[in-house]
């Protein structure tokens, strides 16, 4: 049922998927979106990959799950369509954004210009049910999502993860911290963000820091 995308990512995504242990996920998925309405569209699933190629990969932002309301969802972590209001979340990642690299706060919350520029925008677990944020969560997503960032951990370098909350935090285990790059602050969302956990982070600026070190085109926020 998966459509997965036609670039370097089809062989590890295909095969990845094709194991045993994934079965139960596969079939999960496949009875979810035959019985509801479930986020993101079928053929949006892998959108992230389908963006952001793995050779052109810089940057990895890891987010909880989709968008569980109508519209919403497009692929990418926080991430909603063209015309669609910006969740609070996404409110304040530009609200930062403004603040770091003095940009204009943008009319679109649309982030596909950012994955196109190398920033793999992946959910730990990439479907819902609409209405029901977290239904989609412990049926084998998280360590699908898991083996992607060993995979990306062990063929890259120079990688900056940005992980936004305990949630994304808890993925760092499976980081070769000696060649990545690991920023870390409290998650987006209000809760977090009034607390004085996000806002100041600064890791817009400082994921172009790295990647100019490197050599690598910074990332046009």
């Amino acid at each position: 049922m998966f459509q997965y995308p036609q670039n370097d990512w089809l062989e590890f995504l295909s095969r990845t998927l094709a194991a045993p242990h994934f079965n139960g996920l596969c079939q999960f998925v496949t009875t979810a979106y035959n019985a509801s309405t479930c986020h993101p569209p079928l053929e949006h699933i892998f959108e992230a990959f389908a963006l952001c190629c793995f050779d052109n990969l810089k940057v990895v932002v890891i987010g909880q799950d989709p968008y569980h309301g109508e519209g919403q969802a497009n692929g990418l972590c926080f991430s909603v369509h063209e015309g669609i209001s910006h969740p609070p979340s996404l409110r304040n990642i530009f609200l930062e954004l403004e603040s770091d690299v003095s940009k204009s706060y943008p009319a679109s919350g649309d982030l596909r210009p950012w994955a196109e520029q190398g920033v793999l925008l992946l959910n730990a677990v990439l479907t819902v049910e609409q209405g029901k944020a977290g239904s989609h969560q412990n049926q084998g997503w998280e360590e699908f999502t898991d083996t992607v960032i060993e995979h990306i951990s062990r063929q890259k370098a120079g990688v900056v993860f940005l992980l936004w909350g305990a949630y994304a935090q808890n993925k760092s285990r499976f980081i070769d911290q000696s060649k990545h790059i690991v920023l870390q602050c409290g998650h987006p969302s209000p809760l977090s963000a009034n607390r004085g956990y996000w806002f100041g982070n600064k890791h817009f600026s400082q994921v172009n820091y790295h990647l100019k070190k490197q050599g690598k085109a910074p990332i046009n926020w």
